[in-house]
């Protein structure tokens, strides 16, 4: 189970790194006025973020 948890825990790091990728074009377009564009990539972070937290959450799971 260290093997599975050590495997969640990286792609959870990879998530991390690409919520701040994300985030980073969407508030670089927003500044550009691309509302529409910005609007879009900012709901792919949220949908990002979500996912960590529910892989984060199961990874805590498997510990117990």
């Amino acid at each position: 189970m260290d093997s599975e948890r050590a495997q969640l825990s990286s792609a959870s790091t990879t998530l991390e790194e690409l919520v701040a990728k994300v985030t980073a074009v969407g508030e670089r377009l927003h500044a550009d006025g691309e509302e529409s564009l910005a609007h879009e990539l900012f709901e792919v972070e949220r949908a990002l973020r979500g996912a960590d937290r529910r892989l984060r959450g199961v990874t805590v799971r498997m510990r117990g």
